[in-house]
C-alpha cells in the first residue's frame, strides 16, 4: 500500500492513492495511535485533555468535505467523540480548536499548497500544532500492522452516529477571533484603517480576514473568495508567479496594501500598494523589528536554515538569540513548545508569534502586517525599505534543479562537504553548515543552501546575496554542482 504518513501528514492525488478507502485505514491507524498509551505523554502538556475528543477540519479541495465526514465515521466507531467543521476552514483555526477545546488530536483533510489534483490529511496534536514526528511514525506502525494481519477500519453509520452525539458540528472561528483579539491592536486599525485586498486564492482562508476586519474601519475587498476546488487553474501558493489577480487589484487602486494566503491558511505572501510582492523574508523581518520596536517583545527567535540573514542582524541589533533549524515549521513548533519564543518562521510563509499556537499562521501574520500599516502610518513600500536600509540590501532566490539520475541524500550532503568551495562570487566562504542539506556562509552575508530532495532527483538550491550579481552568482555555483552529478 503506497501510503506514506510523514511528519505533516500524508498527501497523495485524488482518486488515485487518495481515495476513501485508503482515507478509512489511514484514519484506523490514526485512532489506533491517538488510543495508544504513548500518544498523550508525547504531547508536552500538563493541560486537562480529554483522551476521547478529536477535532476535525477540511479545506476547500475536491471532495474534502465527505472526506471529513468520512474520518469522522471511522473516529467514532472508535469510541472517539468527533467535533466537525460545518464548513472548510483555515488550518490554523483547527490547529486552535485543538488547543481550545482539549482534545487530544485533530485531522485537517488538507493538501495546502499542492496542486489541485492532491488532497491529503494533516495530523495534528493537543497542544495545537503539528503532530511529533515520533507520533506520526506511530501511525504508520500500526498502518503496517493492520494491513499485515489484514484488519480493516472500524465504520460507523453517519446518523447513528449523530444521534449519539459522537459527531457534532460546530463552528471554530468564534473562539479563534477572540484569540487574535489578545494578539492584534484592532482598536489601533480602527484609528488608522488602511484599505486592503486580501486574495483567499479559493482557499479556506476565505472571508475570515474581511470577517475579522469588520467594525475597524478598513476597506476589505476579498478576491478569488469563492469556492472553487480547482483553484481557478492556479497552485494556492502565495508566491509572485501565482499573485496575477492580487497585483491587477491594487493596479486598479483597490487597497493599499495586499494580502495572500494558500490553500489551507498557514501561509502568508504580500503585496505593497505599488504592486511589488512582499516575500515572508520581510515579511518575518518586519514583524520582528515591530514586535521589539513597538511592543518591547523578548525572547528567542527561530528560523529555518532557508529564512533570511535580516533576522540575524536585527536580533544582533536587539541582544536576541538567534536559532537555526531544518527547514520544516514543526523544528520551529519544537521551540515554541519548550520556551518562550518570540517569532519563529520559514521562508515558505509558515510563521507564528509569542503567545500563539505552534503553528504557521497567514492569518494572524497578514493581520500583524495591517496593524502595522495603521500604527506607523506609512505604506507597506516605505516601511520595507525602511527595513532594507537598516538591515539590507538583500535579494533572494529558489530554484528546483532536477538531476539526471537519483542520488542519495546523506552521499550528496558529504560530497558537498567534501568538494565546500573556498569562495563563490568572489567572497569567501566563512562558514558551513550541514543540519539540512549544505549551507554555505559568504564573509558578506550571502548564503547558498543546496538541499538535495529524499524523494525525487532534485537539487533545492535557495540563495541570498546582498545584490542581483550575487544571488546570481550563487545559483550558477548550484547549476554547475547539478550538472557535475552523472
Amino acid at each position: 500500500m503506497p501510503i506514506h504518513f510523514g511528519t505533516d501528514g500524508w498527501r497523495a492525488v485524488i482518486s488515485d492513492t487518495f481515495t476513501f478507502h485508503n482515507l478509512r485505514l489511514v484514519t484506523q491507524a490514526i485512532a489506533d495511535a491517538v488510543h495508544s498509551g504513548d500518544w498523550l505523554k508525547d504531547c508536552q502538556t500538563e493541560r486537562n485533555i480529554d483522551p476521547k475528543k478529536v477535532i476535525v477540519g477540511f479545506d476547500t479541495r475536491f471532495l474534502s468535505d465527505r472526506y471529513a465526514r468520512d474520518v469522522a465515521r471511522v473516529l467514532a466507531a472508535n469510541g472517539y467523540t468527533v467535533y466537525l467543521t460545518q464548513a472548510d476552514a483555515p488550518t490554523p483555526v483547527i490547529s486552535y480548536a485543538v488547543w481550545n477545546m482539549g482534545a487530544i488530536a485533530g485531522i485537517v483533510i488538507t493538501a495546502s499548497h499542492n496542486a489541485p489534483r492532491y488532497n491529503g490529511i494533516k495530523l495534528k496534536a493537543a497542544y495545537g500544532g503539528s503532530a511529533l514526528p515520533e507520533q506520526s511514525h506511530r501511525v504508520e506502525v500500526y498502518l503496517n500492522d493492520n494491513e499485515e494481519r489484514g484488519r480493516g477500519p472500524n465504520l460507523m453509520d453517519w446518523d447513528r452516529a449523530r444521534e449519539q452525539s459522537l459527531i457534532q458540528r460546530f463552528n471554530p472561528l468564534p473562539a479563534y477571533y477572540d484569540h487574535l483579539r489578545q494578539l492584534i491592536d484592532f482598536d489601533a486599525i480602527a484609528e488608522n484603517p488602511p484599505r486592503v485586498v486580501v486574495d483567499s486564492m479559493h482557499g479556506a482562508g476565505r472571508g475570515v480576514i474581511k470577517s475579522i476586519l469588520q467594525g475597524t474601519g478598513c476597506e476589505v475587498l476579498e478576491i478569488r473568495g469563492e469556492m472553487n476546488p480547482g483553484f481557478g487553474g492556479v497552485h494556492p501558493e502565495p508566491i509572485a508567479i501565482n499573485l496575477g489577480a492580487l497585483a491587477g487589484a491594487i493596479s486598479t487602486g483597490k487597497g493599499d496594501l495586499g494580502l495572500a494566503t494558500d490553500g489551507d491558511a498557514d501561509r502568508i505572501g504580500a503585496m505593497d500598494g505599488r504592486g511589488n510582492f512582499v516575500d515572508p523574508h520581510k515579511i518575518m523581518a518586519l514583524s520582528l523589528r515591530y514586535l521589539v520596536e513597538q511592543r518591547g517583545w523578548k525572547g528567542p527567535i527561530i528560523r529555518t536554515v532557508s529564512t533570511t540573514k535580516m533576522i540575524d542582524r536585527l536580533a544582533n541589533k536587539y541582544g536576541l538569540s538567534v536559532l537555526e533549524t531544518p527547514v520544516g515549521f514543526n523544528h520551529i513548533a519544537d521551540h515554541m513548545l519548550k520556551e518562550n519564543v518570540l517569532i519563529g518562521g520559514e521562508e515558505s510563509g509558515g510563521i507564528s508569534i509569542q503567545g500563539h499556537i505552534p503553528e504557521g499562521d497567514g492569518i494572524l501574520m497578514g493581520l500583524l502586517l495591517v496593524e502595522m500599516v495603521a500604527i506607523s502610518n506609512h505604506s507597506l513600500y516605505d516601511l520595507v525599505n525602511d527595513l532594507l536600509e537598516e538591515v539590507g540590501p538583500t535579494y533572494y532566490k529558489r530554484k528546483d534543479l532536477r538531476l539526471k539520475y537519483p542520488v542519495e541524500k546523506h552521499q550528496m550532503v558529504q560530497r558537498l562537504l567534501n568538494n565546500a568551495p573556498n569562495n563563490i562570487g568572489g567572497q569567501k566562504v566563512e562558514s558551513i553548515l550541514s543540519i539540512d542539506g549544505v549551507k554555505y556562509v559568504l564573509r558578506d552575508d550571502s548564503w547558498l543552501l543546496i538541499r538535495p530532495s529524499g524523494t525525487e532527483p532534485v537539487l533545492r538550491v535557495y540563495a541570498e546575496g546582498r545584490n542581483q550579481a550575487m544571488v546570481k552568482a550563487l545559483l550558477g555555483y548550484g547549476e554547475e554542482i547539478a550538472a557535475s552529478i552523472t
